[in-house]
């Protein structure tokens, strides 16, 4: 689910050819430059729609009723073509080439969507336009055209299932995302012993992902982000010549990882101390307790209890969502997580939810061209300093890959 942002965005960037702004250009302020719809407050240019739609099927997925105007506000974003771009600061300005259009972005609107229902024609829209998008090898990078790529694969298939088609059935010159997975497991034995690799590298060559395994292991089982329990099977590690087998042997890789390192995952940032990876922790679990291991599940969302406070507290919408994902997976109170009210958490990054059921239009109102008043400001500052230098540093949705 941590789709590695940053390196996926400068790719974009650089297939696109626009400019990311300077890392040391300031930043308009949330309360000046982002809608009132929009949860979390940090800049969303590179994960708005993302943390959006996690937080909007986080909170149905534990019966809250989202605010009106954050649902209208991810509906809004949604290109004609059907794709969403990862944020559009000014909904009422068409997409056009040098809108960079995001397929996990597109697929985790798709699934909250989905999951809200009463929205059939965005859905649809947005499959539509990842089905024209699919690749040869039946796989999707991050990018439209990208290489394929276990997370960005995983993600969409997610989709493909909450919008109600057979993932199977949704191939490009023969070749289905199902068959992309396989081409991206490793084989049983040595270091990756049945992981999935991020993509091959410039030889080739697969390398042993935790991130990209258990989107992978989800992926393959045909599950989206939100799963309850699923029957375990004693599955050994084996050629993986069916997606099934191919979950089997990543979920294996994920429970000795887990269990190396004191039931978490740990990130391996170039030139950094290894450091407890909190968001792809809660991924495992989520894999895990889809393929029904809970026992390395339960540990592990035990762990998440007791340390993720911080993180999530520093990370915003997303990571509460990541930790309700794991909660309902596992049968965990979500309102009771290490003493923690994950849900009364996540809904103060945000518009308070609805509590009639129904829509108010007073709020609507008051977001009334929000979107586009603060976006042409927001983007007015972006362009102003655009010229300054290329790098910056991105905190909310990526994650480096896992060496």
């Amino acid at each position: 689910m941590n789709v590695r942002r940053s390196a996926a965005v400068l790719a974009a960037v650089a297939v696109i050819g626009a400019a990311p702004p300077a890392a040391a250009a300031p930043s308009p302020s949330p309360s000046q430059a982002f809608p009132s719809a929009l949860y979390g407050d940090s800049d969303p240019k590179f994960d708005g729609v993302w943390r959006q739609s996690l937080a909007l099927l986080a909170q149905d997925t534990v019966g809250v009723k989202p605010a009106a105007k954050s649902v209208r506000w991810l509906v809004r974003q949604q290109c004609e073509n059907g794709s969403f771009a990862s944020y559009r600061p000014d909904p009422a300005t068409a997409c056009d080439a040098k809108t960079m259009l995001d397929t996990n972005a597109t697929s985790a609107a798709v699934q909250a969507l989905a999951a809200l229902g009463g929205h059939d024609d965005v859905t649809g829209k947005a499959v539509g336009w990842l089905k024209s998008v699919q690749n040869e090898d039946g796989g999707w990078g991050y990018a439209p055209g990208g290489a394929s790529d276990t997370n960005s694969t995983s993600v969409v298939i997610g989709a493909l299932a909450a919008a109600g088609e057979k993932p199977d059935r949704v191939e490009k010159d023969g070749e289905s995302p199902y068959d992309a997975l396989l081409k991206l497991a490793l084989p049983c034995g040595g270091d990756g012993d049945g992981a999935f690799a991020f993509q091959p590298d410039k030889k080739g060559r697969l390398a042993a992902n935790a991130d990209a395994t258990a989107a992978g292991v989800l992926g393959a089982l045909g599950r989206g982000m939100v799963v309850k329990p699923g029957k375990k099977s004693d599955a050994t590690c084996e050629k993986a010549t069916t997606p099934e087998q191919a979950a089997a042997n990543g979920a294996g890789y994920l429970t000795a990882a887990l269990a190396e390192d004191g039931h978490h995952l740990m990130s391996a940032l170039a030139g950094a101390e290894p450091q407890p990876d909190f968001g792809n922790t809660a991924d495992a679990v989520v894999a895990l307790a889809a393929r029904g291991d809970a026992g390395q599940a339960e540990k592990s969302v035990r762990w998440l209890e007791e340390n993720s406070a911080s993180w999530a507290s520093q990370s915003g919408p997303a990571a509460y969502a990541q930790l309700i994902f794991a909660a309902h997976a596992t049968g965990t109170d979500p309102r009771d997580f290490g003493g923690a009210d994950l849900v009364k958490q996540l809904n103060a990054t945000g518009p308070a939810p609805r509590t009639d059921g129904k829509t108010k239009a007073s709020d609507d109102e008051k977001d009334s061209g929000s979107d586009g008043f603060f976006g042409v400001w927001w983007y007015v500052g972006v362009c102003l300093v655009a010229g300054i230098g290329i790098g910056f540093l991105f905190t909310g949705r990526k994650k480096q890959r896992q060496l």
